[in-house]
């Protein structure tokens, strides 16, 4: 089973439900995974989303990623993707996959910039951090990133979601 933690400082929208997107987005990249027995299984695997500041981002990806600015979304994997399949065989027990944090200010700007709402950007994030979570890797070759992208399209698909990756607009 997929548990899901989550956290919005006072930055993001208060009418928001955050909670129930995070929870929604995490249990929809799973399902559209490679590790969709995860949400079946008896294991309880954990993931927690915190929806925070740019310069709480910023800071965390200065400190883990020697990155001097805030970026969109940061995925902080706790469990190795060699592992994750011992971890569904083992049966019930307890896992924290990882933390997915993501900054709001970048997000915003960059819905806007795409002409999508603030909630549909952050979830394909959350979609995004969740796959790196599952061991996917966009920056691991060319194969690997339109793999992961094929993963994202199926889950937002599943929210309901339109394709963030289409280039033209087909009147």
């Amino acid at each position: 089973m997929i548990l899901v933690e989550s956290d919005a400082s006072p930055e993001w929208d208060s009418s928001t439900g955050w909670h129930a997107l995070a929870e929604r987005a995490v249990k929809a990249a799973v399902a559209e995974s490679d590790w969709a027995d995860l949400i079946g299984a008896r294991l309880a695997a954990e993931v927690s989303v915190k929806f925070t500041t740019d310069a709480e981002v910023h800071a965390l990806n200065a400190e883990y990623r020697d990155k001097d600015k805030p970026t969109n979304v940061l995925s902080f994997p706790m469990v190795e993707a060699e592992m994750l399949e011992v971890l569904v065989g083992a049966g019930s027990g307890e896992a924290l996959l990882g933390d997915i944090v993501l900054a709001q200010g970048v997000c915003a700007r960059e819905a806007a910039e795409k002409g999508v709402s603030v909630a549909d950007h952050a979830a394909h994030l959350v979609v995004h951090g969740t796959l790196h979570l599952l061991g996917y890797d966009h920056e691991e070759g060319e194969a690997e990133a339109e793999a992961m992208e094929q993963t994202e399209r199926r889950a937002l698909a599943a929210l309901g979601i339109s394709d963030p990756y289409l280039t033209e607009v087909i009147p």
